[in-house]
Formats: C-alpha cells, structure tokens, sequence
C-alpha cells in the first residue's frame, strides 16, 4: 500500500538537513566525538560519510536526526530546528527512516510485525499498517517470509526487513549505519543495490555511514571524517568528486 512521499523542497528552499558547526562531546569518557562539523544535504542527495572505526561516523548519523543531541552548534531540518526530543521523535516517525548496522529487530516479532512498528500513533488504522508493511516486505522481496521471526531470517533478509521499517512512513531522508558490515559480499551488493534504487524511486535523501568502497563509489559527494573532522579531498590524496555536488 504505497504512500504519497513528501514533495522535496526546491534547492532555492534550502538544505534538508544541516549541520551547523556541532560538536559532541563524552565528559565522562573524556571523549570529542565529532567536533566542528558544518554540512548540509540536499533534498534527494545520496551522500556517504566514510572514515575509519572511531572516527564519528555513527555519532553524527545519530545527530542528524535527533537520536543524540550536540553539545553545541545547531541541527537543522528544511531550516528548522527542533526543540525537544518529542519534536525529534516525531520527525523520525514521519520524516526521516533510520537502518541500523545490526538490526534492531524485535525478536519475538513477526517480520511484518516489525515493519508496522514505525506506524503507530502516525494515525493509521490496523488494517492500513498491515497492509503497507507486506507491501514494504513484497518490495524488498521477502513477502514470502512475512511471518517469519528475525532468528528465522539471514542476515541480508534481516537487513531488508529493517529497510522496509525504516520506509513505513515514506520519509524524506534514510540513514544508515554500516547497512552492510555485517554481511558477506553478495548480500551487501543486493542490500545497496536495494537502497540506491528505493533513493531514486521515491526521491529521498540518503546518508549511508560506511567505510565499504562499493557504497562510496555509489554517492553523488562523499564526506569523509577522520577524528571527529571532516577531512578535505585534498588532504586524503583523492581527488575532487567530479559530479557537481556541493561541497560540504
């Protein structure tokens, strides 16, 4: 049961997300976790953000949409920024779709099950979640197994139902996390083709934080971050991306 995707704002209407010079900062750990970080994505932009374990990766995913909160700067969404945690919770019910690197399922849920878990209190009837998550599941190519719990499911199947919750909602933007580090190679090939092309079909933005050359390879601008910086081009030896993309 597809769902009307939210129109994209115009490039004259300004960056979906943006980051304005944030910093986040782990006092007890003694830890600067990303520090000084400006970026902005656009509305249909596929960006990666590469960089070695530990270099902030998952923290400014988690920043981007509202899971971790920074220590200082601003987080932006379509020029806005959110408050309170209960506006960022409800941002990431309606608008924005997150993968996690392991999962997250609930095990003593059905596949199905699972994928209707982001529609409740998005004012859906029963009926009309049921049908929306099988539908997910038939797009992802498990509508055969939608009665399967996760411990009965691999773990590119268990990735591809954690794609299709993270789509419940038709967000604007999806964020994922290492989508295919724990996955050998042709099921990490099969989880980002499945990802690239839900990108150009419904027109959303898509941040993949990855260290996996066959992700970076893939993205219209590549943002890389090493301690907590991001890292321009040049000073990793790499060239420029060519393909027009903004700088970040």
């Amino acid at each position: 049961m597809p769902l009307q995707p939210h129109r994209p704002p115009s490039r004259s209407a300004g960056p979906l997300l943006q980051l304005d010079r944030v910093c986040r900062v782990y006092p007890k750990a003694g830890v600067s976790a990303i520090a000084d970080v400006s970026l902005s994505v656009w509305s249909g932009e596929f960006v990666a953000i590469a960089g070695p374990s530990g270099s902030g990766k998952s923290t400014l995913l988690h920043v981007l949409c509202g899971l971790d909160r920074p220590t200082r700067g601003q987080v932006l969404f379509e020029g806005h920024a959110p408050s309170s945690r209960e506006q960022w919770t409800r941002l990431r019910a309606e608008r924005i779709g997150f993968v996690f690197q392991r999962f997250h399922l609930l095990p003593k849920l059905t596949a199905v099950e699972n994928v209707e878990i982001p529609m409740f209190g998005v004012t859906r009837s029963p009926r009309m979640r049921r049908e929306r998550a099988l539908w997910l599941l038939e797009r992802v190519g498990l509508a055969q197994h939608a009665d399967r719990l996760p411990g009965a499911l691999s773990g590119g199947e268990c990735q591809r139902v954690a794609i299709a919750r993270s789509l419940a909602n038709a967000p604007s933007v999806i964020l994922a996390d290492e989508p295919t580090g724990n996955l050998d190679s042709g099921a990490s090939a099969a989880v980002l083709d499945l990802l690239t092309d839900i990108q150009r079909r419904e027109g959303a933005s898509l941040i993949i934080a990855s260290h996996d050359a066959g992700v970076t390879s893939r993205a219209d601008r590549v943002v890389r971050l090493l301690d907590g910086r991001i890292v321009p081009p040049a000073l990793t030896g790499e060239a420029p991306p060519v393909t027009g993309a903004l700088e970040p």
